[in-house]
C-alpha cells in the first residue's frame, strides 16, 4: 500500500445544464495557461467531456466510475494518472448526488467521498435570491461530510456578484470563488449524444482562450489551488496489476469523427497486455491497417456521417475482408451500427455499411435502453460468457438484430441484443476492462492465435 499527497480538487454541479463543464473547461485553461501540469478526470461513463479535458490539458482525461470501479481500484486508477502531474482536476456528473438508480453511488459525491476531494459546487442563481443559499445549504448537509468546501457561480452579471458572495458566504460558511458571467461566445454546441465532439467545434481554440481569460478575471484561482493543496494524502496500491504482458499483436483502433468514444484505461489495458495501437479512419482511409491481428470500433456518431462511410467502398471491403479471416473485432455501439447490413438516418436516408452483422440500424427521436448494465451469452465468445458490467446510451435501435446476449438492468429490466461470436464481440453496450480483464485478456489471445495461423 502506498500513501501520496496529490493536490485535487472537484468541480460538480446542482444538475445538468448548470454549467459545471464550462466552469470546469475555464479552470483547466486558465491553470493550462499557468504552466500547471494537470490531471484530468470525469466522473461516470461520459465520452466527450474528456475530449475537451484532454484538447485543454494536452493529456488523456481518465473516467472514475463508481460502478464499474471499486473504491480500492478509483483510487488505483486516479493514482496512476497521477504519475508526472502537478494536480488534479475531476469534473462531475449530472447534480452532486446522483448515482445509480436512487442512490447516491457512483455520483459526483461517491467520487470525492472515495478519493478524499474537495468539492466546488456550481450554481447557476437565476430567478432567485435568498433561495439561493438555502439551495446551497441543502447540498452542503443532505450527507457528511459532503465534501463541498466551495461554490462558483455561473451565468450572472458581475454587478450582482458581491451581493451573491455577501450572502451565501454569510448564511452557509462556504466560500464562494468567483463566477462566470453569461457569454454566448464561448457556448459549446451540441447535439443528441451531448457535446459536439472536439474536432466539430466552431472556434474551439478561440473559445477556450476567452474561458481561460475569464476564469483568470472573476474566479479566484489562487483560492483554488490552495483548496486543492487542503486535500490529505491518498492511500493506494498499484493499478493494473492484473493486466500482465500476454502478448505482442497490432491491433487497429477506429478514430475520427465518426468513431471517438473509448475509455483512456481501456487503451491502457489493451496496451500493457501487449498490443500495439494503430488508429485507422474509417470515414478517410482506403482501407485497414497492414498486419493487424485485431480491430477495435468504438462508439461516436456514425450516424452524422453515414453518407461518407457508405461511400468509403474499399474501407467496407477491407472490414468485410478481415471479417472473412475471422480477425478478431471488438465493436461497442457505434461500431455496431457500422457492421449492421445498413444505418437510417435521422432523415430517412439509408445507407449501405459492412454488412458482416444482420440488423438494420434506425435513427429515433428518444434514447433507447439506456445506462448501466449486466450482459451475459451461454455461447462461446470473444468477451467470455461470464456476466460483466457495461452501459448503454444511443439515439438508434437495431431492426432484426442479433440476440445474442441477455441484457439486464439492476431494476430487473431485461432484453436481448447483439452478436456473439468466438472472434467477434457486436453490441450497443460499451464495455470497461478495468472492471472485467478476462474481456481484454481473451481479446489479445484470439489476436494471437490470428497471428499464429498466418
Amino acid at each position: 500500500m502506498k500513501k501520496d499527497f496529490f493536490p485535487r480538487l472537484m468541480v460538480c454541479g446542482t444538475g445538468s445544464g448548470c454549467g459545471k463543464t464550462t466552469v470546469t473547461g475555464a479552470i483547466l485553461q486558465a491553470f493550462r495557461q499557468r504552466g500547471i501540469s494537470l490531471a484530468p478526470y470525469k466522473c461516470g461513463p461520459d465520452y466527450i467531456d474528456p475530449m475537451f479535458h484532454r484538447e485543454i490539458t494536452g493529456n488523456v482525461s481518465v473516467n472514475l466510475d463508481g460502478v464499474f470501479l471499486s473504491p480500492e481500484k478509483m483510487r488505483e486508477i486516479f493514482a496512476w494518472h497521477m504519475e508526472g502531474k502537478q494536480a488534479a482536476v475531476i469534473e462531475g456528473v449530472m447534480g452532486y448526488y446522483d448515482g445509480q438508480g436512487s442512490s447516491d453511488r457512483a455520483s459526483s459525491y461517491d467520487v470525492a467521498r472515495i478519493t478524499g476531494t474537495p468539492a466546488v459546487l456550481v450554481v447557476r442563481p437565476g430567478g432567485t435570491a435568498l433561495s439561493a443559499a438555502a439551495m446551497i445549504q441543502g447540498y452542503r448537509d443532505f450527507r457528511q461530510p459532503s465534501m463541498i468546501s466551495g461554490i462558483i457561480l455561473n451565468d450572472i452579471r458581475e454587478g450582482m456578484y458581491a451581493y451573491y458572495k455577501e450572502m451565501i458566504e454569510a448564511e452557509t460558511g462556504l466560500k464562494v470563488y468567483g463566477f462566470l458571467p453569461k457569454s454566448a461566445e464561448v457556448a459549446l454546441q451540441s447535439r443528441h449524444l451531448g457535446l459536439v465532439t472536439v474536432r466539430e467545434q466552431e472556434n474551439l481554440e478561440k473559445k477556450l482562450r476567452m474561458l481561460g481569460t475569464m476564469a483568470e478575471k472573476y474566479i479566484d484561482l489562487d483560492g483554488l489551488m490552495a483548496l486543492a493543496e487542503s486535500a490529505g494524502s491518498l492511500s493506494y496500491t498499484e493499478a493494473f496489476t492484473e493486466f500482465k504482458k500476454t502478448g505482442d499483436v497490432r491491433l487497429a483502433v477506429a478514430g475520427d469523427r465518426a468513431f471517438c468514444f473509448y475509455y483512456a484505461d481501456n487503451l491502457e489495458c489493451l496496451r500493457r497486455l501487449g498490443a500495439e495501437l494503430v488508429f485507422f479512419s474509417p470515414l478517410e482511409d482506403p482501407g485497414l491497417p497492414e498486419n493487424i491481428q485485431g480491430i477495435y470500433l468504438g462508439g461516436g456518431y456514425p450516424e452524422v456521417y453515414a453518407k461518407k462511410l457508405s461511400e468509403n467502398t474499399s474501407m467496407l471491403t477491407s472490414m468485410r475482408r478481415a471479417a472473412e479471416r475471422k480477425i478478431p473485432v471488438l465493436a461497442e455501439c457505434g461500431g455496431y451500427m457500422y457492421l449492421s447490413q445498413e444505418i437510417q438516418d435521422a432523415e430517412g436516408k439509408i445507407w449501405p455499411m459492412a454488412g458482416i452483422l444482420g440488423g438494420r440500424a434506425r435513427m429515433t427521436e428518444s434514447l433507447g435502453p439506456f445506462g448501466y448494465v449486466r450482459i451475459q451469452t451461454q455461447k462461446e465468445s470473444l468477451i467470455g460468457n461470464q456476466a460483466v458490467p457495461a452501459h448503454e446510451f444511443h439515439y438508434s435501435m437495431m431492426e432484426d438484430e442479433p440476440e445474442d446476449f441477455e441484457i439486464r438492468k439492476k431494476t430487473g429490466r431485461g432484453w436481448r441484443g447483439g452478436a456473439a461470436l468466438p472472434w467477434l464481440y457486436g453490441a450497443y453496450p460499451h464495455l470497461y476492462f478495468y472492471s472485467c480483464p478476462e474481456i481484454p485478456i481473451n481479446f489479445i489471445q484470439a489476436m494471437e492465435a490470428v497471428k499464429h495461423d498466418d
